[in-house]
């Protein structure tokens, strides 16, 4: 079942969701003060990924109530590497104020080693970024413009079992980027007809112990057309929508399930580097993927766990919407599997 969410506020007088499902654009409001209790539960992002087919950079700022991070990581494709800094900051409680809606609003953190800014005046986005020593004494520093290209993007509205807890989301895929960073004795410009991104605006009350599957494909055809996806699941109650979203240019299509076939060793251990297969059950999805980089992190703080595998790679098969398939020729995107206690 795929429930179509309405307008209007997100929760309701008591902290809980007044409704589940999906949308193609941030039609619930969100306001951190309607959450009721659980403070120290509330989990903010904002998440952006800017790529091509030589390099890709993301940045994050986040506040989980606990602590909040900022993050850069640079993905070189080339010579299949990649690098993350990330700078932690304790009991932060909703001080780093993020934005309550994705449609305006600018967010910065800044300290002696990091600045970073996101503006964003009514959908004009730019990311200016810099920080010291993200590896071996090699600096970072970016500044890059982002434009929407399609006014669909995918927004899920979530419940968890417990009552007040609530994933409230928007990936806004096929962000057109152009700009340059620079890393150490790297320099690259990125041109806005090569480079496409996404958006992971995230708002919520998680639950403490979760797992999470995520992929985003943000690319050019060979004939020079924009396509991506977003692919997720592994959390909370999603009877009435998945997140589940096809891009076409300025077209956006709703998928019903899927599944991540990672591999597996003798004794049960995934292998992140070798060819996954993305399936669902109406045999709309139907991709393979193969791995060239794996950015693993893995995080244990006494009770703060987080064990992440964010992986990057090429992308082969073909969606299917309304009768039509839509082939994916080795096209650039990542997946993840994330488990966190936190």
């Amino acid at each position: 079942m795929q429930h179509k969410i309405s307008k209007g506020p997100l929760l309701d007088e008591h902290g809980n969701l007044v409704e589940a499902g999906y949308s193609f654009s941030l039609d619930k409001e969100y306001s951190r003060k309607a959450i009721k209790g659980l403070k120290g539960r509330i989990k903010e992002w904002d998440y952006y990924y800017i790529g091509d087919e030589e390099y890709g950079i993301a940045l994050t700022i986040d506040d989980n109530s606990y602590m909040g991070l900022v993050s850069v990581s640079v993905l070189d494709y080339k010579n299949k590497t990649d690098v993350t800094k990330s700078y932690m900051e304790w009991l932060t409680f909703g001080t780093t104020n993020l934005p309550s809606t994705s449609k305006d609003g600018d967010l910065q953190k800044e300290s002696r080693k990091f600045n970073m800014y996101f503006k964003n005046n009514n959908g004009k986005r730019s990311l200016i970024c810099s920080m010291k020593n993200v590896s071996k004494g090699k600096d970072f520093e970016c500044q890059i413009s982002l434009r929407e290209t399609t006014d669909k993007s995918m927004v899920i509205v979530t419940p968890f079992e417990k009552k007040r807890h609530f994933y409230y989301n928007q990936k806004i895929n096929l962000l057109s980027g152009s700009g340059y960073f620079k890393y150490g004795d790297i320099t690259h410009q990125f041109k806005k007809d090569k480079t496409l991104g996404v958006l992971d605006w995230g708002r919520g009350v998680w639950t403490y112990s979760n797992t999470w599957y995520w992929s985003s494909l943000n690319a050019y055809t060979k004939d020079g057309h924009r396509i991506g996806f977003n692919l997720g699941y592994g959390f909370g109650d999603t009877s009435q929508a998945s997140e589940n979203m096809f891009f076409f240019d300025s077209k956006a299509y709703k998928l019903e399930d899927v599944e991540f076939l990672i591999p597996k060793d003798s004794e049960g251990k995934h292998q992140f580097k070798e060819q996954w297969q993305f399936k669902s059950q109406s045999g709309d999805i139907n991709l393979t993927f193969d791995p060239i980089i794996d950015r693993y992190s893995n995080t244990n703080a006494l009770i703060i766990q987080s064990n992440q595998h964010q992986v990057f790679g090429y992308f082969n098969g073909e969606i299917t919407v309304e009768g039509k398939a839509y082939k994916i020729e080795n096209l650039l995107g990542f997946a993840e599997m994330v488990k966190n206690r936190w």
